[in-house]
């Protein structure tokens, strides 16, 4: 394992624990209207990200994922167009920190494999009818996740790590308050009180 990926999992494991922890989609709660929720909420967070990412220079054709996404809302009969959009979004001007945003949206695509399946069981929603973002990379997700991590490794230095981490984080941080604000996440009244 590379030194940058051991502190990307020392450093962003606990808000990956808690925010999967919060994330619906294992809830007893799930519906189709929880799910339509839920795909509006990544839609406006993904959407500016991927922007900004396309503006930076660091969006390959074949990881953008708001294609996907405006193709769920259509079947999901969702207009893109009147959706609120995140504007508290991570810093991805700095080569190191935009690494360590990448991690976690790539990261995450991993992570839609497993839901892929619980939204089809729960509500039979495929590909075709809602789900395609959950399948965005179809059967290149492990060749394009291990084409990252190679990336990972170009961070040698302990402040190019300290960089990539930082730029995790705050993706964790602003992924989650957008989340919060859409109101998909379980928890809210404890996270309030807290």
């Amino acid at each position: 394992m590379s030194p940058v990926l051991k502190d990307l999992r020392e450093a962003t494991g606990d808000s990956h624990r808690a925010l999967e922890a919060r994330m619906p989609f294992m809830s007893a709660d799930l519906d189709g209207a929880l799910y339509r929720r839920l795909i509006q909420a990544y839609y406006g967070f993904y959407q500016p990200l991927e922007q900004r990412l396309q503006a930076a220079g660091a969006l390959e054709a074949e990881r953008r994922k708001v294609p996907a996404l405006l193709q769920d809302l259509q079947a999901l009969g969702i207009d893109s167009h009147s959706l609120e959009r995140c504007h508290d979004l991570p810093d991805v001007d700095d080569h190191w920190q935009l690494l360590g945003v990448m991690y976690v949206i790539e990261g995450a695509t991993l992570g839609g494999q497993v839901l892929r399946r619980v939204i089809g069981e729960r509500l039979g929603i495929g590909a075709d009818s809602g789900g395609a973002f959950l399948d965005v990379y179809g059967p290149a997700t492990g060749t394009l996740w291990k084409a990252f991590l190679k990336r990972l490794w170009d961070a040698e230095t302990d402040a190019q790590r300290q960089q990539v981490v930082a730029g995790a984080h705050s993706t964790f941080l602003c992924f989650q308050r957008w989340l919060e604000q859409a109101g998909v996440l379980a928890g809210l009244a404890e996270t309030a009180e807290a």
